[in-house]
């Protein structure tokens, strides 16, 4: 973890009319393209509901009206048919959700969440239900930041389920149809693909990474090509990955085997006791675990009540304990800057005001991933964190941003205030830039080791191709004895 302070003697992001400027060109560039699209599908479905007037429904055509209309959409627009239907599809979508639609129409939410949005929403029948879910869903979409698709998934399936559960997409039969599907042999590689239940899918991923890592810095694999050579690893029973660094002293063989995976679910009580099918959900994977699954896991995993420290002093050293610090990770979910959803169980834990300046309590201490917390440490983030764990951030230039727990969504007892001690007053540190971690190699080094890498790679597989047929490689230009022509 880093220590964090009031920043100084170091050179901050300008704060001027320049740099506003552009920061306000782009908030404003990003409402407009969403208006845009927005307007794009409302006009689609206006184009539909015109041919529907003027010629009918026409269902029982070959080419009925919805068909008709796409193709002029496709031609129009210059894409596929299938594509022109989806756009259909989702203008028209725009009048049954009329809630979430003004939010889209006026720039709050962007295409990709609206598309979500009705996907997710597309099994709801009952037209007072479909109302109250989109209601809710305009109140809660507009604030909430940038998110992955299975993270966004799980929050709209959360308000589905309250109102209607058996609407929730395909959560039974996704579960009955859970396979790995092995496709055909090519040049020696082979493609998997499947499905798993979401906890066993996390510690598949937890254990290739493990054994991608089990090997020394000298292995020429790339991390994605450990990960894939690991898979086979664990099915024939190995405990590590054989490293391919070819030196006689490779050190790899001297590090501990990688431990058993242990993934974290968090969970009410209620649903542990079957009284009722509130979703748990899985940190580090940033999904949710269906309630009718959930009481199967208990069966075997060791369950551990979460301490919430509402009442508890603050804790005297730096360090949070591990009480202390699985509440602030089920609390928070993911890291609590604007915009990331790294899993909680990936992240830092930061004190919002430094130790010890401020004290070590829930009220202080939230989840940074390494690279936010890096942007509050040495780029000038500010943030200021109130007794329920929101977060109000001020970014360069003076934009500002609020974050809540993930526990607002899915456990909000856990919000309960906690407000910590009051702080000392923050001393100046000097200059904080020598404490910045570096890099091993910078990106334009990178670059040119990856590109010398890709060359000798492409020259040996070349000479190994045609050496045989064309002889050995021509002498040097410089050998005195250049070849005839």
């Amino acid at each position: 973890m880093f220590g964090t302070s009031q920043l100084h003697d170091y050179w901050e992001p300008s704060d001027t009319a320049e740099s506003r400027a552009l920061l306000t060109s782009i908030g404003a560039s990003t409402r407009a393209e969403n208006q845009i699209v927005a307007r794009r599908l409302a006009s689609i479905a206006e184009l539909f509901e015109l041919r529907r007037r003027e010629r009918g429904e026409r269902e029982d055509w070959a080419v009925d009206t919805w068909a008709a209309v796409g193709a002029e959409v496709a031609a129009r627009l210059r894409v596929s048919l299938a594509k022109a239907g989806h756009l259909m599809d989702y203008g028209l979508a725009m009048k049954t959700r009329p809630a979430v639609a003004a939010i889209f129409i006026a720039g709050d939410i962007d295409a990709q969440m609206f598309q979500t949005i009705v996907f997710r929403t597309a099994l709801i029948t009952d037209n007072a239900i479909l109302a109250e879910v989109d209601r809710m869903l305009a109140e809660k979409a507009a604030r909430w930041p940038s998110m992955t698709r299975g993270r966004l998934n799980s929050e709209i399936d959360r308000i589905v389920i309250e109102h209607d559960p058996d609407a929730v997409r395909r959560v039974r039969e996704r579960v009955a149809d859970r396979e790995i599907m092995f496709g055909d042999d090519d040049r020696g590689c082979t493609e998997i693909y499947g499905r798993l239940l979401s906890a066993d899918a996390q510690v598949v991923d937890q254990r290739l990474d493990a054994l991608a890592r089990s090997v020394c810095e000298g292995d020429p694999r790339t991390m994605a090509q450990r990960r894939a050579d690991a898979l086979g690893a664990v099915a024939g029973g190995a405990d590590r990955l054989a490293c391919q660094c070819g030196e006689s002293g490779c050190r790899a063989a001297e590090k501990p085997a990688p431990g058993s995976v242990v993934i974290h679910v968090v969970a009410d009580e209620a649903t542990l006791q079957g009284r009722c099918d509130k979703p748990a959900y899985v940190l580090g994977a940033n999904t949710v675990i269906p309630g009718m699954l959930l009481l199967e896991l208990a069966k075997t995993a060791r369950l551990s009540p979460l301490i919430h420290p509402i009442d508890l002093p603050p804790e005297a050293g730096y360090r949070p304990s591990r009480a202390l610090s699985d509440f602030v990770r089920a609390r928070d979910l993911t890291c609590r800057a604007p915009g990331c959803d790294k899993p909680a169980t990936q992240c830092d834990l930061d004190h919002t005001i430094p130790f010890p300046y401020g004290s070590t309590h829930a009220g202080n201490i939230k989840c940074l991933c390494r690279q936010h917390h890096i942007l509050k440490t040495f780029w000038g983030w500010r943030d200021k964190q109130l007794a329920d764990g929101t977060v109000i951030w001020t970014l360069p230039g003076q934009q500002t941003y609020v974050t809540t727990p993930g526990s607002a969504l899915f456990f909000p007892i856990l919000m309960a205030p906690t407000p910590a001690p009051e702080a000392r007053p923050v001393e100046a540190e000097g200059d904080r830039t020598v404490l910045m971690p570096l890099r091993k190699n910078t990106r334009a080094q990178n670059r040119v080791n990856g590109i010398a890498a890709e060359r000798r790679r492409n020259r040996a597989g070349r000479r190994a191709r045609h050496g045989a047929l064309f002889g050995p490689a021509p002498p040097r230009a410089d050998d005195g004895d250049p070849p005839p022509f």
